[in-house]
C-alpha cells in the first residue's frame, strides 16, 4: 500500500505531512512526500526516515527573495508551479494507491489532476478552514484582489472568491490538464475542495461549523511527537534564570517590520523578562551581546514551548497549535493569510492576545505581553492545553488505510 503526500508551501504545510507519513508507516503503508526542495524540509523528513521528492523552487527563496506577489504575478507563478507538479508528481505517484493533496491551491489543483489522470484515489486537505466556503464568514482576499468593502453578504463574497480563483489559476490549470488529455475544470476552487474535504485542525482551536453545502471531515491536527533533544546551549540558557519569552515568526519574512527583533527584545526586557529569539526565515538576530537573550534556529518547539513563559509568533496554524498544546500564553502578531484568524481564535479562547496588525511597536507589544502574562491568561492557557487532541495524524492515517482497503481505484477518498 503506497501513499503520496503532495504539498507546496512553507514549513506549516510540510510539518503535518511528517506526522501523517510516520503514522501511515506504522499501519504498514509506504508514504513519500512531494514538497519544495528546501534543506530544512529535507532534513526534517530524513530525520524520521520519510523520502522527500523535491518539486518546484525553494519555498524560502520565493518567500524571502523579493516583494510579495501581486495580482499580475500570481497567474505566472501558478503556471510555473503547476507545470512542476504535473512533471514531478506524475512520476512520484506511479504505483500509488492514494494521493493526499494540500498546500497552495494551484499546487493542490495540479496534484489532484495527476491523480485523476492516473486513476488514483485522492483526498483534498486543508490546514485551516478559511478556504472552505461557509455562510458564516467571508473568504480570504488574494493579493491585488480585495473584497469589496460595501458587500456584506458572505455568499456573494464566496461567489466573488470563486471567480477570482478562476481568473488567477484557471487558464494555467486547464492548459496543463489539456497537455495530458484531461478535460477543462470549470471552477478551480470547487475542483480542489471536492465533495468531502478534510480539515486537519484541532476542534478546540478551530471548530468547524457544519454547513449545508459542504461535507467536511475534521481529523484533528496532524502532529508527530518530537523526540529531538534541545541543544545543550539552549537548555543552559533556559535553566539560567526565569523562563524566557520566545519570539519568532516562522516562515514569515517580516517585511512590514524590519526591526522586529529590536522591538520584541526591548518590550520583553521592559517586562523584566529574558528573550529567546527564533531566527526563522526573517533571520532575526540578537540586538546586543547581553546575556539575557539567546538566538536559536531550527528547534523542537514542542519541547521548547513547555519551558517558556510566553510565545510571541506570527499565527501560523502549526505554531498556534504547538503553543496551545504546551499551555504557553501567546501573543500573535499576524502577518498574512489565515494568521489574523488564528490570532482571533487565541484571543477568543482567552489563551493569549491578538496584536492589532502586522507591525509591532514597543508600546503595542509591551501592552500585549502585559495582557498575556496575567494570572488569568496563564491559567486559561493551561486549561485549554488539556483539551487539544494529539491523535489527528493517527485518525487520518487510519481513515486512509481503511478507505484504500474498501474503496475502488480512481474514486475520491471518503470517511
Amino acid at each position: 500500500m503506497r501513499v503520496l503526500l503532495s504539498t507546496y508551501g512553507s514549513r506549516g504545510d510540510v510539518e503535518p505531512l511528517v506526522g501523517l507519513a510516520v503514522r501511515l508507516r506504522e499501519l504498514g503503508a509506504e508514504a513519500r512526500v512531494c514538497a519544495p526542495p528546501d534543506e530544512d524540509f529535507a532534513q526534517r523528513l530524513a530525520g524520521v526516515g520519510v523520502p522527500l521528492v523535491p518539486v518546484g523552487r525553494s519555498a524560502r527563496a520565493l518567500t524571502t527573495g523579493g516583494p510579495p506577489p501581486t495580482a499580475a504575478d500570481l497567474p505566472r507563478r501558478a503556471a510555473e508551479l503547476m507545470a512542476s507538479q504535473f512533471d514531478v508528481v506524475t512520476e512520484a505517484a506511479e504505483g500509488c494507491d492514494v494521493l493526499v493533496a494540500t498546500g497552495m491551491m494551484p499546487a493542490a489543483a495540479g496534484a489532484l489532476s495527476v491523480a485523476e489522470k492516473l486513476g488514483i484515489r485522492s483526498v483534498s486537505v486543508t490546514f485551516q478552514q478559511l478556504t472552505l466556503p461557509s455562510p458564516g464568514r467571508p473568504p480570504l482576499a488574494y493579493p491585488g484582489r480585495p473584497l469589496p468593502p460595501d458587500v456584506t453578504d458572505n455568499r456573494v463574497l464566496w461567489d466573488l472568491d470563486a471567480r477570482s480563483i478562476d481568473a488567477l489559476f484557471g487558464e494555467a490549470l486547464n492548459t496543463n490538464r489539456a497537455s495530458i488529455g484531461l478535460p477543462p475544470v470549470v471552477h478551480v476552487r470547487d475542483y480542489v475542495i471536492g465533495d468531502r474535504p478534510w480539515l486537519a485542525t484541532d476542534p478546540t482551536l478551530d471548530p468547524w461549523q457544519e454547513t449545508p453545502d459542504l461535507d467536511v471531515v475534521q481529523t484533528g491536527a496532524w502532529i508527530l511527537p518530537d523526540e529531538r533533544p534541545l541543544p545543550d546551549e539552549l537548555v543552559a540558557f533556559v535553566e539560567a534564570g526565569e523562563p524566557p519569552v520566545y519570539v519568532g515568526f516562522g516562515s514569515m519574512p517580516m517585511r512590514a517590520s524590519a526591526n522586529a527583533a529590536q522591538v520584541a527584545v526591548a518590550a520583553i526586557r521592559a517586562q523584566g523578562r529574558r528573550a529567546l529569539v527564533g531566527r526563522g526565515w526573517a533571520d532575526l538576530a540578537l540586538i546586543d551581546d547581553r546575556d539575557d537573550c539567546f538566538a536559536v534556529g531550527e528547534v523542537n518547539q514542542q519541547a521548547l514551548f513547555g519551558r517558556v513563559t510566553a510565545v510571541v509568533h506570527h499565527g501560523g496554524a502549526g505554531t498556534t497549535t504547538t503553543a496551545a498544546r504546551a499551555g504557553a500564553p501567546q501573543v500573535v502578531v499576524p502577518q498574512a493569510a489565515d494568521q489574523p484568524y488564528w490570532a482571533g481564535r487565541v484571543a477568543e479562547l482567552g489563551i493569549g492576545v491578538a496584536h492589532d496588525g502586522p507591525t509591532p511597536t514597543f508600546a503595542s507589544l509591551f501592552a500585549a505581553l502585559d495582557a498575556a502574562l496575567t494570572t488569568e491568561t496563564r491559567a486559561r492557557a493551561r486549561a485549554v492545553a488539556g483539551a487539544i487532541r494529539t491523535d489527528g495524524a493517527t485518525a487520518a492515517a487510519q481513515l486512509l488505510v481503511d478507505a484504500i482497503g474498501h474503496g475502488r481505484k480512481g474514486q475520491p477518498v471518503s470517511a
